[in-house]
């Protein structure tokens, strides 16, 4: 009976320790010191149906081998692999954390065997005497949690488990962000090859032509030089695109964690890029705090405030309690008899007296840290606003670039059209008709790259948003 009551006196203990008292800072979201608006500066403002956002963001450009490749690059690539290791890594840390809330019980068997000599009971003789013991026993060791020093390191280690959470999606949408710009990036090379290709085969047609016009004494030296140096520095542009078009490739290969090969580009590749749908107006701001970054940020941040409270708890009193419950005998066979049970209980207590500041200074490290990370959260908000801004800017400015450049286009091929027709009914120098065709092309490459800034721009939104909006 005084064993059960004991036993229940222990458990009783740890039952309690969970609901003991937390010293240290409850976590707060701390305010920011600067005004968010309602919508962005350069989001068009206008009322909008309430938006949320979508992680799958690349889907909106309606490309399916995009998406095969995105999936790819998911489900291979090496820093999203590690950080799926460090999450789990994490994980095993906080169950070692959580664990310490619970008492640590063992169960221990032994067995021993001793021979000793007995002197002084018959003078001048020495007996000996042998002895064996069998023991099983339970011990357990618990300490009480009463500042809540256990508990706030769970917190802390729950907080560093969200961050690791946050900062794998955060690493994700990187890599992805650079895989699906390189994809295009890519595509943007394959159209400048198509041009390139069309340019020297019409520099070449152009200049058998003047080959035999000049063999007639109808084209003069200067109209055949001048052919064959922009057919020269056509075919060295070309050389240039076939190094970008490699180099490319093999960082996307990369990527998706395979060797970094090169092929050849598409010969079907259309000279447009499909460009997705408008931004909607009046995009709300709310949205970029789904960010993973910035929820990794502010997970670190509760970290830091539970080992404020881990620190401070250390100053007080620990009270740790031990006990055992088991049997031992001399004989096997005796062992689980009632004359044979042991048990023990006790409590112990240590209270720091002299440490010189230590654990005062090592509260003050803490509280340092936590407003550091306030520091560090402040600036990744702010800087999560400035890359959006930035995306809406450039979009804004990127749009108005396109349409002068089609305007610009439009007017070379006319322009080009009319130098061809003057110079075919001798009316137009061949320098007219060779200035108006590089314009052309010129206007060519400069809409394939305004596209592509267009494009980029979008995957550069989508990632300081951190996903595309439904």
């Amino acid at each position: 009976m005084r064993t059960t009551s004991l036993i229940l006196f222990f458990m009783a203990l740890v039952l309690a320790g969970p609901g003991c008292t937390k010293v240290g800072p409850d976590y707060q979201r701390p305010e920011l010191p600067l005004e968010i608006p309602s919508t962005y500066q350069h989001g068009r403002a206008k009322l909008t149906p309430p938006l949320t956002l979508s992680t799958r963001w690349w889907a909106l450009f309606r490309d399916p081998q995009l998406n095969r490749l995105v999936e790819d690059v998911i489900r291979r690539n090496l820093e999203i692999k590690a950080s799926t290791e460090k999450v789990k890594e994490l994980v095993a840390e906080l169950i070692i954390k959580r664990a310490d809330q619970f008492p640590l019980i063992r169960l221990e068997g032994a067995y021993e065997r001793q021979k000793r000599p007995l002197i002084g009971i018959v003078p001048t003789k020495t007996f000996t005497t042998r002895t064996k013991y069998y023991t099983l026993a339970l011990p357990a060791s618990y300490e009480l949690d009463l500042w809540g020093r256990v508990k706030r390191a769970e917190e802390a280690a729950l907080a560093r488990l969200l961050e690791a959470k946050e900062s794998r999606l955060t690493i994700l949408q990187g890599i992805v962000a650079e895989a699906v710009a390189l994809y295009f990036e890519i595509k943007a090379i394959a159209k400048r090859l198509k041009v390139a290709r069309a340019r020297i085969k019409s520099y070449e047609e152009e200049l058998a032509v003047l080959e035999k016009r000049y063999a007639r004494g109808l084209a003069t030296l200067l109209d055949l030089t001048r052919t064959r140096r922009n057919l020269a520095k056509a075919k060295a542009t070309l050389t240039s695109l076939r190094l970008e078009l490699g180099v490319a490739q093999q960082e996307l290969a990369v990527l998706a964690a395979r060797y970094p090969h090169t092929q050849e580009p598409d010969q079907q590749e259309e000279i447009h890029f499909f460009l997705p749908t408008p931004v909607p107006p009046g995009l709300p701001s709310e949205l970029l705090m789904q960010r993973p970054d910035i929820r990794r940020a502010e997970a670190r941040l509760k970290a830091l405030n539970a080992m404020v409270g881990v620190a401070k708890a250390s100053r007080f009193p620990r009270i740790s309690l031990t006990g055992s419950f088991g049997y031992t005998s001399n004989a096997l066979r005796r062992l689980f008899e009632p004359t044979s049970e042991l048990w023990g209980l006790a409590a112990g207590i240590v209270q720091p007296i002299f440490d010189a500041g230590r654990l005062k200074a090592s509260q003050k490290v803490a509280e340092a840290r936590y407003k550091q990370g306030v520091i560090d959260y402040a600036k990744t908000v702010l800087r999560a606003f400035r890359e959006v801004e930035q995306a809406l800017l450039a979009r804004e400015e990127l749009i108005k670039k396109r349409s002068q450049i089609l305007d610009y286009l439009e007017q070379a091929a006319l322009a080009e059209a009319l130098a061809k027709s003057r110079y075919s009914r001798g009316l137009g120098d061949y320098l007219a008709l060779l200035e108006a065709r590089q314009r052309r092309y010129e206007a060519q490459e400069e809409l394939i790259l305004v596209e592509l800034a267009i494009v980029t721009n979008r995957v550069a939104l989508h990632r300081a948003l951190g996903g595309a909006w439904e």
